[in-house]
C-alpha cells in the first residue's frame, strides 16, 4: 500500500511539471540559433556585470525633519587670514540677545599675507573644486562617501622660511556659540565689555593702516570633518581701499551624517556675499571690516548612506538573465519565420488558395474512379 501511495504522489508530481524535458533526438540545432544564443549570453555577462557595479554602489538619502534642539551649543570652527597686524584687529560674537561670546578659543597668529608659489597652487586647486561644486551639486555626494579619505582643505604650511615681515594676521579656532541668530565680526581693535554692549579699542591705530583684504581657509559649523568642503573655503578678497565693509549672510542647517566611514553631527549652510566702500559723505555709513551673520534652520538634514540589499540584486540580476533569454528567443523564432516565408516565395512562387482547392479536387475525382474499379474487381473474384 505504502508502494502505490508513493507511486501515485510520483506521478502526481511528474503531472504538475511545468518544465518538460525534450528528447535530445527531436532538438534541431541551428548556426543561426548558435550564433543568437552566443549574443544573448554575452549581453547577459555584460550587463550582469553592470548590474554587480551598480551593487557594490551607495547613494545618499536626504531626510527632513524639525529640529527639536535648541539648548545645545554650535560649535563655529575659524581660519581667517586678515592682511592687517594682529595688534591692530580683533575678532568677537555677538548674538541676538546682545549676548557677547568670549572669544578665548581664538588664537592670533602673525603670518605672511601673500601665499608661497605651493600654497597659491593649492589655492587654485581648491577654487576648481568649489566652482565644480558649485555647477555640479551631485558632487557634494562624492565628498560625503569620501570622508577620511580626502585631502585636508586646510591651507598647507609654507615649505620655506620667508624673510618678508610679518604682514598679517591669522586668526583661527573655535568657538561656541548659543543656537540663535549671531554675528561674528573682525574689525579694527581689540574688543572690550561694557554694561551697554561692546565696543573695539581704535583710537590708537592708524587710519592708513587698515586693510580688510582677507583670505578664509576655513569656515564651518559643528563638528569638523577633514574632507569634508564648505562654501567659504579658499574664498579671498583683496582690496586697495582702507575703508571697505565684507558681508557674509550665512544660513545653518543642522546635519546628520551617517554613512559607512563615520556618524558625525555637522552643519551644513548657504552663503550670500556682500561688499561695500565705506563713505559718510556719499551716504555708505558702516564701520570697516568683515561680518559673518549667521542664522539657524529650524529644519534638520539626515544624510545616510544606503547600499543595494543583497535580494534585490538577486531580482534585478534574475530578470537581465530571463528577459533577454525570453526576447532574443521571440526574436529568433520572428526571424526564422520571415525567412522561411521569403524563401518560399522565391522557390515556389506566390501561395494561391483557390487554385490549391481545385487541385484537390481533380486529384480527389482521379483517384475515385480507381478505387471503384478495385472494388469490382474484387468482387468478381
Amino acid at each position: 500500500m505504502r508502494r502505490l501511495s508513493k507511486k501515485k504522489a510520483l506521478s502526481l508530481v511528474k503531472e504538475l511539471d511545468a518544465f518538460p524535458k525534450v528528447p535530445e533526438s527531436y532538438v534541431e540545432t541551428s548556426a543561426s540559433g548558435g550564433t543568437v544564443s552566443l549574443l544573448a549570453f554575452s549581453a547577459m555577462a555584460f550587463l550582469a556585470i553592470l548590474e554587480f557595479f551598480v551593487y557594490r554602489d551607495t547613494w545618499m538619502k536626504y531626510e527632513y525633519e524639525v529640529d527639536k534642539d535648541f539648548s545645545s551649543k554650535l560649535r563655529i570652527n575659524i581660519d581667517i587670514t586678515v592682511a592687517m597686524k594682529c595688534q591692530h584687529v580683533g575678532a568677537d560674537i555677538l548674538d541676538l540677545a546682545e549676548t557677547m561670546i568670549t572669544s578665548s578659543g581664538l588664537k592670533y597668529e602673525p603670518v605672511i599675507f601673500d601665499m608661497s608659489p605651493q600654497q597659491r597652487l593649492w589655492h587654485r586647486t581648491l577654487i576648481l573644486v568649489q566652482n565644480r561644486l558649485r555647477e555640479e551639486h551631485a558632487l557634494q555626494e562624492v565628498l560625503y562617501k569620501t570622508v577620511l579619505k580626502g585631502a585636508p582643505t586646510a591651507l598647507p604650511p609654507r615649505e620655506d622660511a620667508s624673510v618678508e615681515p610679518l604682514n598679517a594676521c591669522r586668526i583661527h579656532g573655535y568657538v561656541y556659540v548659543n543656537k540663535v541668530a549671531g554675528n561674528f565680526h573682525i574689525t579694527v581693535g581689540k574688543p572690550i565689555h561694557h554694561p551697554r554692549g561692546h565696543a573695539h579699542i581704535a583710537a590708537f591705530v592708524s587710519h592708513e593702516t587698515y586693510n580688510f583684504s582677507h583670505r578664509i581657509d576655513h569656515l564651518s559649523f559643528g563638528e569638523e570633518i577633514p574632507g569634508i568642503l564648505n562654501p567659504l573655503d579658499g574664498t579671498e578678497k583683496v582690496t586697495s581701499n582702507n575703508n571697505q565693509m565684507f558681508q557674509y549672510f550665512i544660513t545653518v542647517v543642522p546635519t546628520k551624517l551617517h554613512t559607512y566611514k563615520i556618524s558625525a553631527d555637522t552643519h551644513q549652510f548657504a552663503v550670500t556675499e556682500r561688499e561695500r566702500a565705506i563713505n559718510h559723505a556719499a551716504g555708505s555709513h558702516g564701520v570697516s571690516g568683515i561680518f559673518v551673520k549667521y542664522d539657524t534652520s529650524s529644519l534638520m538634514v539626515t544624510v545616510r548612506e544606503q547600499h543595494m540589499p543583497l535580494w534585490q540584486f538577486l531580482v534585478r540580476l534574475s530578470g537581465i538573465v530571463g528577459g533577454i533569454f525570453t526576447t532574443t528567443g521571440m526574436l529568433h523564432g520572428f526571424v526564422s519565420f520571415c525567412f522561411h516565408v521569403v524563401c518560399c516565395r522565391f522557390k515556389l512562387g506566390a501561395h494561391r488558395p483557390g487554385e490549391a482547392a481545385r487541385a484537390d479536387g481533380l486529384m480527389n475525382n482521379h483517384h475515385a474512379p480507381l478505387l471503384a474499379d478495385d472494388a469490382a474487381h474484387e468482387e468478381e473474384e
